[in-house]
């Protein structure tokens, strides 16, 4: 049993199993599950957290069942059935197609079982593709990606105040395909993708018209046998392109040179901090400038104090996204405009304010020890920050985290987690250090050890983990501790 996905009409009465529900209100098992709901399937939604865990997904999901119900009074709109805390073969196997959710292993043996028995395994970013109608420009990396998205979306949207920004960055775009679908003009759509939205691409023959590679660290050691293997799963958001797609890439990392001599793409545009090989295309700083170079031609675009973001990474970030916006066709004004204005997202080096002068940040999204090291670079005087790190652990290497700590930290508090020793080793007697088991524990301890003038920076450097349902409710609990103290934006 398969479905024929050549017309959206053919989910109407399809049996669909969505593997992982999550518990972002608009992310991409809820927004699957929506969607599918919406267009007649069948559904069984599963996920190995139980009811107590997903009742506000599950309680989410029945809203919009009675809301498509009085909607769509001329189909048939049928009551998911949820099964949670456990998943059972007979629901990968007797139906027509799997959605598997992001957070879900390609290995799981259940993702194996539909496999073996020729049930399709799509994501909501793999219906996404087949069905929008726009040219999509996607973005990936370790770090920086969410801001680059955030950034070039708000570029584009100059140019088409409809801009659908999505993905990864907790909206599926499966929420906007409905309504792009009868639009006569060109949307622009950018989506943030991880590695493990790409692999649900692979093979798809659909790829985005600019794919854009922030930088490759090691991260998701956990998920993933090597690093080799984590690149190979960035790598995917080229290998899909036609050779008339363009691709964007870091020059200043060694392992994009390698990774660009084996995309399909023919168009290859290049960004750096310093400088451009000669007869390159791309976008480069040249002291204070941002220079642009298209065949030859040099254009100075904008000038580094321009920009609201602060710190070296964002430097890259803006490069890339006004890079991707040009290519994309977005005016000079613009971008320039979009790279004065745009102060970047919550939970990512987001200066809350300040308690009796202690200047509070929120880095939930340093998730890790790159993001924590950019943090340390840009608020760190040599010993003026107290740390809340720590959370599940990834399979990283915390030395060189470790070692900043040192110069950077007075003081550390660590998350109770399976990280936290790993993290400790690496500190050795660079900082003296503090377990606790909440964050009002944390924030507390981290007060305590702050005076006038010193910074308190959550930036975790791993996963979240059973404390927090995820980074944006870590960071939502430490901006109530913020508050709870008496702090003021």
């Amino acid at each position: 049993m398969s479905i024929d996905l050549s017309d959206i009409k053919n989910f109407q009465d399809a049996t669909v199993t969505v593997m992982g529900l999550g518990r972002y209100k608009k992310g991409s098992g809820i927004g699957a599950a929506k969607w599918l709901m919406r267009h007649g399937a069948q559904l069984v939604i599963t996920d190995l957290k139980d009811e107590e865990e997903l009742r506000e997904s599950v309680d989410e999901i029945m809203h919009w069942y009675s809301q498509y119900r009085a909607q769509f009074t001329n189909r048939d709109i049928y009551q998911p059935v949820f099964v949670l805390g456990k998943h059972d073969a007979d629901n990968f196997t007797d139906v027509d197609l799997v959605v598997q959710n992001p957070g879900v292993a390609r290995e799981s043996e259940f993702v194996i079982l539909a496999k073996e028995q020729g049930v399709p395994i799509e994501s909501d970013i793999s219906l996404f593709f087949l069905y929008c109608p726009f040219p999509i420009f996607s973005i990936t990396g370790t770090r920086g990606k969410s801001t680059t998205t955030a950034l070039l979306g708000e570029m584009l949207k100059h140019k088409h105040p409809k801009t659908v920004v999505a993905g990864n960055i907790t909206r599926s775009p499966l929420e906007d395909l409905d309504w792009l679908l009868e639009e006569k003009q060109s949307i622009p759509i950018v989506l943030e993708l991880s590695s493990w939205l790409l692999e649900s691409i692979e093979g798809l023959g659909l790829g985005p018209q600019i794919a854009l590679l922030t930088n490759a660290y090691q991260d998701h050691l956990d998920r993933y046998a090597s690093f080799e293997a984590y690149v190979a799963a960035k790598e995917l958001i080229f290998q899909e392109q036609k050779p008339d797609q363009m691709a964007i890439l870091n020059a200043d990392q060694e392992i994009m040179h390698q990774i660009a001599g084996r995309i399909p793409s023919k168009r290859i545009y290049w960004f750096s901090a310093t400088a451009l090989p000669e007869g390159t295309n791309g976008v480069y700083r040249n002291g204070d400038n941002f220079v642009r170079r298209i065949d030859g031609m040099e254009t100075n675009y904008a000038h580094v104090h321009d920009l609201k973001l602060e710190g070296d990474h964002n430097i890259m970030n803006a490069l890339s996204a006004s890079l991707a916006a040009y290519l994309a066709g977005v005016s000079e004004e613009d971008i320039h405009a979009s790279l004065k204005t745009f102060a970047g997202l919550p939970g990512r080096q987001e200066i809350l304010g300040e308690v009796e002068g202690v200047l509070f940040v929120n880095d939930t999204t340093g998730t890790s020890p790159e993001g924590v090291m950019a943090a340390l670079k840009r608020f760190g005087k040599g010993g003026n920050i107290v740390l809340i790190c720590g959370g599940s652990s990834k399979g990283l290497g915390f030395t060189q985290m470790g070692k900043m700590i040192g110069q950077e930290c007075k003081y550390v508090v660590l998350f109770d987690g399976d990280a936290a020793n790993d993290i400790e080793r690496a500190i050795g007697d660079g900082a003296p250090s503090v377990r606790v088991k909440s964050m009002e524990q944390a924030v507390k301890e981290a007060y305590k050890n702050a005076k006038l003038g010193d910074v308190i920076l959550l930036s975790p450097g791993t996963s979240s983990f059973g404390m927090f349902k995820n980074e944006f409710d870590r960071g939502d609990q430490f901006k109530a501790a913020f508050e709870k103290l008496g702090g003021k934006a």
